[in-house]
C-alpha cells in the first residue's frame, strides 16, 4: 500500500493535490471556463516540478474541473462544464422547487462514487492493457491511432462532415517541422521557428484560452444571475444511498466503459448513463422535471469518464479526450513516455496518478460538501475582472516556454483559430486530438515501412492491426452511412411538406 500511495503522501504532494482539486472545482463553477483551459494555463507552472508533482496538481485539476460543473447547472441551468449538461435537465427543477442542497448533494455523493468506481477500473485494467500493447508493433500502434482518429472525427459534433474537417485540419498543422522519415524542416516557409513544427503548450492555450478570451470580450456586458443556495438537505442518509446505489454503480459502469473509447468524452458519458436511468426508471415522466436519479445518473457517469480516459492514456499513450490531450503534453514535457514502458521505467509515476485519483476524488467531495454556499458566489465574479488575469497568464505561459515571441503569436493566432472554428461549428476536440496523434501515427508509419522495405501489407496481415484497421474503416463507413440515411430522410421530409403546403 505504501509502495503504491508513498510519493503521494508528503505534505508537497498532497498540498498540490488539494490545490488542484479546488482551482478545478472553482474553474468549472464559473460558466465559460473549462477544466481544459486551466490545465493548459497551468502546465508552464510544472516546469519546475517533477514528472510526479506535476501530475498530481494536473490531475487533480481534471477531476475537480469535471465535479465543478455541476454547482451552475443545478441553480442557474447553466452547465458549468460541457459534462454536466444533463444535470440541468433535473438538478434545476429540483432547486427550484425549493431543494437545492438536496439537489447538489446528490450529485456532489454521485461524483464521488462514479471517480471511486472508475479508479477501480484504472486499478485493475491498466497494467494488463499495457502488457498487452508490449505485443503491438509499429503498424498496430499505427492502426490504433488510426481508428482514434476515425472515432473521434465520427462522433465530434451533430456533423460528419465537419468532425472530419477539424481532425484533417489538426493533422495538417502538425505537418510542419522536422520529417519522422528524413529528418529534414518542412512546411516551414522559411521560418526557423518552425523546425520543430508549433509547440503544443501554445496551440491549447490559444484554442481553449485564448478563443474563451475573446468569447468573454464579446459578452463581457451581460449581466449574471445572483446565485441563492440553501445547505438542508446536502447530507444523504442511509435509506438515500439504497435508493440510489444501483444507479449509481450502473451509470459509474457506464461511464467507465466510454471514458475508456478515445474521444468519447463526459458529455456522452452522462448521456448515455441518465437514458439508461430513464429507460430502467418505474416513473420515466419524472426525468426532466426534477427526478433525482436523473441527477445521480449524470454526476456519477462524468466523473466516471475521467479514470476511464486516463486508462489507456497511461497503458497505450492514446488520449481519451482534450484534457488528457494536454495530460499527454505533460507526460513529454517532463520526459516521460506513457505506455507499457511507463510501468517499467517510472512506476512511481503510475502509482503517483492512481493514488491522486483517488485522493482527489476524496477530497473534491469534502470540498464542495463543506463550501457549496461560497462556492455558488463565483459565477458573480465580473468578467471584467477575469479576461486581464486570464491573458496575462497565457502570455506568460507561453513565453516561458522557449523564452521566444513567436510563441506567444502563435498562441493568438491559434487563439483566433479556435474562435473562428466555434463560429463555423467545427469541433475542437478532433483537432486537438488530430494535432497530437498525428506526428505519433506517422512516427510509427515510418518505421514500420523501413522494417518491411516500403510495403504496407502488415496492416492488414497482422492480426491485431488488422482489427484495429477493420475497425477503422468499420466505423467510417457506418458514420457515412447513417450521415447518408439521415440526409435522405431530411429531404424527404421537407419534399414532403412542401407538396402538403402546395395541395393545401
Amino acid at each position: 500500500m505504501y509502495e503504491l500511495f508513498g510519493d503521494l503522501l508528503t505534505l508537497q504532494a498532497l498540498g498540490l493535490m488539494m490545490l488542484g482539486t479546488s482551482l478545478g472545482v472553482m474553474v468549472g463553477a464559473i460558466p465559460g471556463l473549462t477544466g481544459a483551459m486551466l490545465i493548459a494555463l497551468s502546465l508552464p507552472l510544472t516546469f519546475s516540478m517533477s514528472g510526479s508533482h506535476a501530475l498530481v496538481l494536473l490531475v487533480s485539476m481534471y477531476v475537480g474541473s469535471v465535479s465543478g460543473g455541476l454547482i451552475t447547472a443545478t441553480l442557474l441551468r447553466i452547465p458549468g462544464t460541457p459534462a454536466s449538461m444533463m444535470t440541468t435537465l433535473d438538478g434545476y427543477p429540483l432547486a427550484q422547487a425549493g431543494q437545492p442542497g438536496r439537489a447538489l448533494g446528490l450529485g456532489v455523493a454521485a461524483s464521488l462514487m462514479g471517480g471511486i468506481i472508475s479508479w477501480i477500473f484504472l486499478i485493475l485494467l491498466s497494467r494488463p492493457l499495457a502488457e498487452f500493447s508490449l505485443q503491438f508493433g509499429p503498424f498496430e500502434f499505427f492502426s490504433l491511432v488510426l481508428m482514434a482518429l476515425v472515432l473521434i472525427a465520427t462522433i465530434s459534433g451533430e456533423s460528419l462532415s465537419k468532425g472530419l474537417l477539424a481532425g484533417v485540419l489538426g493533422i495538417m498543422t502538425a505537418m510542419p517541422g522536422a520529417s519522422p522519415a528524413t529528418g529534414h524542416p518542412r512546411l516551414t516557409f522559411g521560418l526557423h521557428e518552425l523546425d520543430d513544427g508549433f509547440k503544443l503548450l501554445p496551440v491549447l492555450i490559444g484554442l481553449f484560452a485564448v478563443n474563451q478570451i475573446f468569447n468573454e470580450v464579446l459578452s463581457i456586458h451581460r449581466p449574471t444571475a445572483r446565485l441563492t443556495v440553501s445547505t438542508q438537505g446536502i447530507f444523504l442518509t442511509l435509506n438515500d444511498w439504497r435508493k440510489h446505489v444501483l444507479n449509481m454503480l450502473r451509470s459509474s459502469f457506464i461511464g467507465t466503459v466510454i471514458g475508456i473509447l478515445p474521444g468519447i468524452g463526459a458529455n456522452i458519458g452522462s448521456v448515455v448513463a441518465y437514458s439508461a436511468a430513464k429507460n430502467s426508471s418505474r416513473n420515466p415522466e419524472e426525468f426532466g422535471h426534477g427526478a433525482e436519479a436523473g441527477i445521480v445518473a449524470s454526476e456519477a457517469a462524468n466523473n466516471a469518464t475521467v479514470g476511464g480516459a486516463l486508462i489507456p492514456l497511461i497503458a497505450m499513450g492514446i488520449p481519451g479526450s482534450v484534457i488528457d490531450a494536454i495530460l499527454l503534453g505533460a507526460f513529454v514535457i517532463h520526459g516521460l513516455q506513457p505506455g507499457p514502458m511507463l510501468f517499467e521505467q517510472n512506476p512511481e509515476v503510475v502509482y503517483t496518478i492512481m493514488g491522486t485519483m483517488l485522493f482527489a476524488n476524496i477530497f473534491m467531495f469534502v470540498f464542495m460538501i463543506s463550501s457549496l454556499k461560497w462556492l455558488s458566489k463565483l459565477a458573480d465574479v465580473p468578467r471584467a475582472y477575469l479576461v486581464p488575469v486570464i491573458l496575462t497568464f497565457c502570455v506568460v505561459g507561453s513565453f516561458a516556454l522557449a523564452n521566444r515571441m513567436f510563441d506567444v503569436w502563435v498562441m493568438l493566432g491559434f487563439g483566433i483559430v479556435g474562435f473562428l472554428m466555434e463560429k463555423a461549428k467545427l469541433p475542437l476536440a478532433p483537432f486537438v486530438i488530430g494535432f497530437v496523434l498525428a506526428p505519433i501515427g506517422e512516427e510509427h508509419l515510418y518505421e514500420g515501412l523501413m522494417q518491411t522495405a516500403g510495403s504496407y501489407w502488415p496492416l492488414i496481415t497482422r492480426p491485431i492491426s488488422l482489427l484495429f484497421t477493420s475497425c477503422a474503416c468499420c466505423m467510417l463507413c457506418w458514420s457515412l452511412w447513417k450521415n447518408y440515411c439521415s440526409s435522405g430522410i431530411e429531404k424527404s421530409t421537407y419534399l414532403m411538406n412542401s407538396l402538403k403546403s402546395e395541395t393545401e
